[in-house]
């Protein structure tokens, strides 16, 4: 019984289906979906690229400075049902995407595309990835492209000669049975089946052919479908074409023999996909196919008609030519494509080929040499940097990939993604004089910015634009500036801590802490990186570490400070009106708000218990200071313009706005005060949802059920690691060392 089980399983894995068409079915299917049928390699590779790969997001659409740096997803492509996933940041996600797009205008004719990268940095495993995608892409409907088979007729040449055996075995005859019907030749440089309609009548058939009135236009008018008119048929195909017509004497009949088929792309096979690494012995002797050169001799009565002869660049015409790394053999074969890139053609004995492939070659920068001396190759790279990842959301799913994408319930919200920051710190430049000319005064972002503004190049980087960015600052990252800063990390992601080297070093870091009875912490993060005599430290900027942990200080803080704070917007509201009524008289009037109805009693304690939140300096002086500059602006352009002439309610001026804005930030940034010094606050945090919780006081117990609860909603912390955050702002004094 488990056996058959075992082998129902099997049932779904049938042989698959690639029988070759007549001519005339294949020219009814290119009717009907031209844009399917006229692909060459670089279509066929855009289509894969797109297939895979979701539209890019713009997280800020109405963004007028937007320069297109758009988020995209590419697990289909290099993550899922990987053995060897590859995580393409956003920096060489989009350099990859524009460079697919550049195929529509025939960016990779006559070039190599060389992805250039430090050991290290993954560039092989995005190769393979990226190859065995597209392998997989031909299998399907989407990606089905046609190649030549010729089905001679038999009949039609008068079958062949059956010689005496000593006869054939002086003219190299094969001692076997020829087919009875049909002799099936397969083009060896996979051609186009549109190939085969001579080059001076083609232009004339697809004008007659082709009735999308739309896709017509593209296809006699656009550069990606320049092929379709230039290319030729190999010189197997065409010296097949000629043959025909000699002895048919009718094209429509020769036609007739033409069966496209489809391509069937194979890595492993070497064809249509062919990699060679650097050991890989250099065979360069031509293919040939003895048994079927000796038919065609035998069936056409000449065996001059056809030389069914070819180069292994022939296996990959229409196909992709991949060079894993150029070193050792592989430098000959770099060397070797130039000819073929500069013409399109290689000569194989006296025979041309003509060769449309996608080549391309992954190196090392020291190995750059082989190209940079010499000019007339270097004009024939298209060269991409495969750099090591500086987008620390890929740095973290890395991670969560070697390790466990569960890994994140180990940490505090944040470490994780601030582990990530203190290793890309190591590969970035220090130096920026565009982040000079954007942020005038870097001083007034002390709590966010690290001394080389580094972490706001990591959110750049990352495609955000932070919150904390004055108004000012943000009108001026304009295009131009973004620009400049993502050219900039081409020369990044060269020099420090390598994708290898990161994960050994999260892996010790998991192997120290993980056994800990509290979530990881920003505070183990900074100690593991000072330890070892300075042996990680040393590759981190300086003053970087310390930056990133005031930097994760104070948006703790904040997230504290904001969770424990109640809004109640309505009493600041009636707060702020009663005080703009209330500035018009003296202390000990009484007096009832016409705006909110409420009675005031007007006191010196009642200006001073609301300036005091206003203003943050409680002198009298001050106070009273304020609150004659805010009578003077309510009676002169509050009350006599905007309510008076302008007909806007109170809480529609600007006076309004500036103390209703002034008012709750403040009540925010002061809400910890009445805790800080409270032993009960700090016991209760600890003892929440446990039995003797319930012994504090009705206050007590709903402030910290407030506060536990919005760090869990609000800011996604566990509950374990709600506590924990909030026991480390009390006894690390964060309010008052960012007071």
């Amino acid at each position: 019984m488990t056996l058959n089980k075992a082998l129902a399983t099997l049932n779904d894995l049938k042989y698959e289906a690639c029988a070759p068409i007549k001519f005339s079915k294949f020219l009814d299917n290119t009717i009907k979906e031209p844009q399917v049928i006229f692909r060459n390699i670089s279509q066929l590779f855009f289509d894969m690229m797109h297939h895979y790969i979701p539209k890019g997001v713009e997280e800020y659409p109405n963004d007028s400075e937007s320069i297109g740096f758009l988020n995209y997803d590419f697990s289909k492509l290099f993550v899922n049902d990987s053995d060897e996933p590859f995580f393409a940041d956003r920096l060489f996600s989009n350099k990859l995407i524009n460079l697919v797009d550049g195929f529509k205008n025939g960016l990779q004719n006559n070039t190599i595309l060389l992805f250039e990268g430090s050991t290290g940095s993954g560039k092989s495993c995005f190769l393979t990835n990226l190859l065995d995608k597209f392998e997989e892409f031909t299998k399907l409907p989407e990606g089905m492209v046609y190649e030549t088979l010729w089905r001679l007729d038999i009949e039609k040449f008068g079958g062949f000669l059956h010689l005496p055996q000593n006869q054939m075995e002086r003219k190299g005859m094969p001692n076997m049975p020829f087919p009875e019907k049909y002799l099936d030749i397969p083009c060896p440089s996979h051609d186009h089946p549109i190939l085969q309609i001579p080059k001076s009548s083609r232009r004339k058939f697809l004008e007659e052919l082709i009735v999308d009135g739309e896709f017509k236009e593209k296809l006699f008018g656009e550069k990606e479908y320049e092929w379709v008119f230039k290319n030729e048929a190999c010189t197997v195909c065409s010296s097949i074409y000629h043959k025909l017509l000699e002895k048919l004497g009718n094209a429509h009949e020769v036609l007739e023999m033409l069966y496209p088929r489809k391509y069937q792309f194979s890595k492993r096979r070497g064809e249509g996909i062919t990699i060679f690494n650097p050991g890989d012995l250099s065979n360069n002797k031509p293919n040939t196919n003895p048994v079927l050169q000796s038919m065609l001799d035998n069936l056409l009565k000449d065996s001059n008609a056809v030389k069914y002869i070819f180069s292994n660049f022939a296996k990959t015409n229409n196909g992709i030519f991949a060079l894993m790394d150029i070193k050792e053999n592989n430098c000959q074969r770099f060397k070797d494509l130039h000819g073929i890139i500069s013409d399109g053609v290689h000569k194989i004995q006296n025979v041309e080929e003509n060769i449309d492939s996608l080549f391309i070659g992954l190196i090392n920068p020291e190995d750059s040499k082989i190209y940079l001396n010499q000019p007339s190759l270097k004009d024939r790279i298209h060269k991409v940097l495969v750099h090591y990842v500086l987008d620390y959301n890929t740095e973290v799913n890395i991670y969560k990939s070697k390790f466990s994408k569960n890994i994140t319930s180990n940490f505090l919200p944040h470490v994780l993604e601030n582990f990530a920051k203190v290793i890309i710190s190591s590969r970035l430049n220090s130096d920026s004089k565009v982040f000079e000319n954007w942020i005038e005064d870097p001083s007034k972002y002390e709590y966010f910015l690290d001394e080389d503004q580094l972490l706001l190049k990591m959110d750049v980087y990352a495609g955000h634009i932070p919150v904390w960015l004055s108004e000012e600052d943000r009108k001026k990252f304009d295009s131009k500036i973004r620009k400049t800063i993502i050219s900039e990390s081409e020369s990044e992601g060269v020099a420090g801590f390598s994708g290898r080297e990161s994960l050994k070093i999260f892996g010790d870091f998991l192997l120290k802490h993980l056994k800990s009875d509290n979530l990881l912490t920003m505070e183990m993060v900074s100690s593991f990186f000072q330890a070892k005599n300075g042996e990680l430290e040393n590759k981190i900027p300086a003053g970087f570490l310390e930056s990133i942990v005031d930097f994760y200080d104070y948006n703790v803080l904040q997230e504290v400070k904001e969770s424990l704070y109640f809004y109640n917007e309505e009493k600041i509201s009636k707060d702020v009106q009663n005080y703009l009524y209330g500035i018009n008289f003296k202390p000990g009037t009484k007096e009832k708000c016409p705006y909110t109805g409420d009675f005031l009693e007007i006191t010196n304690d009642y200006f001073e218990n609301i300036e005091r939140i206003l203003i943050s300096d409680s002198s009298a002086v001050m106070r009273k200071d304020f609150r004659e500059d805010m009578q003077k602006v309510y009676v002169s352009q509050t009350l006599t313009t905007e309510i008076n002439v302008e007909k806007k309610s109170l809480s529609e001026t600007e006076q309004y706005q500036f103390l209703f804005n002034k008012y709750s930030q403040n009540i925010k940034e002061n809400v910890l005060l009445p805790f800080i010094e409270n032993d009960n606050f700090r016991s209760a945090i600890q003892e929440y949802n446990q039995e003797t919780f319930k012994k504090y006081d009705r206050k007590i117990k709903q402030d910290v059920e407030l506060l536990i609860k919005n760090l869990q909603t609000k800011f996604n912390y566990s509950e374990e690691g709600a506590k924990q955050i909030c026991l480390y702002v009390l006894d690390e004094d964060l309010a008052g060392l960012f007071g």
